[in-house]
């Protein structure tokens, strides 16, 4: 693994467990027959049953394992081992049929032994821990059957740009070679919880960014929606709607908070 993201690793170790027991992730809910999917991401991938699913930087597999439930034939992907073992017992507790790897994204053609998926699932917070587009976008091309998917679910680049108390740019839209050195203690699933490692290395990659690496590794772009919710209050002012998602209140502009992309690699000749 790339060593600058030595401080990430430990920074999702120690979170986990803070993860699994928290209300936002609400494990009894999911052990209750919750799912945590998305509506918009259940009609635009459209129907799983029976089709092999790759999720990479899975966590600990709670959107995998809806997956499953959907009759997809999972295999998570996570770097984290706690994270690993987490889902695995999971998987176990729910009776759910599925595949657990611990390995680092860059390394998951080798790690997953050169199989390839019909469906490669990605996204909500996993883009900023990734140092390389491009060579993420040749992983995932990797990964993907002739003819099959990519889908990416992802937070909207252009609100990492505002402060966290009000819509003033604060930060570049466009990702830093180097990354941003980050150091904030608790995590975005308990703000108050203890923690010992605090620091991370992430980059803000651009929409631009994104859809550019997935054409250039020969992916064909099918389906591109911005969204004006998101799945958590990234600004105090948000307002709670419909479906766990947080939106503007009447009065405050309307910004795209989430985006979702399908694109699928090209048939076999």
């Amino acid at each position: 693994m790339d060593p600058r993201l030595d401080d990430n690793l430990r920074w999702w170790d120690e979170r986990v467990p803070l993860h699994v027991a928290s209300d936002f992730y609400d494990v009894a809910g999911f052990l209750g027959g919750a799912e945590t999917l998305r509506p918009f991401e259940l009609e635009e991938v459209g129907n799983v049953v029976g089709r092999s699913l790759a999720h990479l930087q899975c966590h600990f597999g709670l959107d995998t394992l809806s997956w499953a439930r959907h009759g997809a034939r999972v295999t998570g992907l996570d770097f984290s081992e706690p994270a690993v073992t987490a889902a695995r017992e999971l998987a176990e507790r729910t009776e759910i049929e599925a595949e657990f790897v611990t390995a680092d994204v860059y390394d998951a053609v080798t790690a997953l032994g050169g199989r390839r998926f019909e469906i490669v699932y990605t996204g909500l917070g996993a883009l900023n821990w990734l140092p390389d587009l491009e060579r993420w976008a040749r992983v995932v091309i990797e990964l993907i059957e002739p003819g099959g998917v990519l889908y990416l679910s992802e937070f909207h680049p252009l609100s990492g740009i505002f402060g966290d108390d009000e819509l003033t740019v604060e930060n570049d839209y466009f990702a830093a070679v180097d990354g941003v050195r980050i150091d904030e203690g608790g995590t975005y699933a308990d703000l108050g919880a203890s923690t010992d490692h605090n620091l991370t290395l992430e980059w803000n990659h651009g929409l631009g960014e994104t859809v550019s690496a997935l054409l250039s590794a020969g992916l064909q772009l099918e389906l591109l929606h911005e969204h004006e919710h998101t799945l958590f209050p990234r600004w105090p002012f948000l307002e709670p709607s419909a479906g766990g998602y947080h939106r503007m209140p009447p009065g405050r502009p309307r910004l795209p908070l989430m985006y979702s992309l399908r694109a699928r690699a090209p048939q076999a000749a």
